[in-house]
């Protein structure tokens, strides 16, 4: 279960760093899932082949205080509740807060991000059999602050990495905003002086590779579902890449 656990955070890190609140929460529910499972496995002495959500997801994890004694605390009861937290926040508050004046919906994220955080340092402490300073450094890297790709402001949007093309700018702001944009409001965030340019060799190149849909009648951009799958295979919302 190690290799869908790694996904699911890795995808977390990505929503985290595009600024998409809603699908950090997502993630993080199906991460609480799988590492739930590994916790049961260490509880139980038997791991399943496949992950799968427990009916009762607050019960099991309180059952897995039970075998504390003879497993340890960490997993069978400090990981648990930690689990236990971030699934209830996930089901109960982290979709949905239209009518809110105040979105807890960013707030929400930061809980997820370092919950899931740190039940990735247990279980890195836990199961590595790494020499002591080597799993040590791995705990460092798992739990070291991140930030996301897009800063907003209001009505603002600027991409936290200059050193990005235009075309990938536009990629990462359509991707975290998830609906159309104005293409005049998307040229100022890019920060792209000549807007017939802008039209011409940015978003007309993106709208020929299908990764966007470029209206040009309407003046308005949208990224389609191929941009959005190139978006998070590509490394774009990775810092540094």
């Amino acid at each position: 279960m190690r290799d869908p656990l790694i996904e699911e955070f890795e995808q977390a890190l990505d929503e985290y760093r595009a600024a998409d609140w809603e699908k950090v929460g997502l993630k993080a529910g199906k991460f609480c899932e799988i590492a739930y499972c590994i916790c049961a496995g260490h509880a139980t002495g038997s791991y399943a082949a496949t992950p799968s959500k427990p009916v009762n997801f607050p019960q099991a994890c309180r059952d897995l205080e039970q075998h504390n004694g003879t497993k340890g605390r960490s997993l069978c009861m400090q990981v648990p509740k930690i689990l236990a937290a971030l699934y209830e926040l996930r089901n109960n508050r982290a979709i949905g807060h239209v009518s809110a004046e105040v979105s807890p919906n960013h707030m929400d994220a930061e809980v997820f991000l370092r919950g899931m955080k740190w039940v990735m340092g247990e279980l890195v402490r836990n199961y590595s059999q790494l020499a002591l300073t080597d799993s040590h450094a791995v705990v460092e890297a798992v739990t070291a602050r991140t930030f996301h790709m897009v800063w907003s402001s209001g009505d603002m949007r600027r991409v936290l990495e200059p050193a990005k093309t235009a075309g990938q700018k536009v990629l990462i702001l359509l991707y975290a905003e998830g609906k159309q944009v104005a293409v005049a409001q998307l040229q100022a965030w890019v920060e792209y002086k000549n807007g017939t340019d802008f039209k011409r060799k940015v978003l007309r190149d993106l709208h020929k590779r299908a990764w966007i849909h470029f209206d040009e009648k309407a003046s308005t951009a949208q990224i389609l579902p191929t941009g959005q799958a190139y978006v998070e295979k590509s490394g774009l919302l990775v810092v540094g890449q």
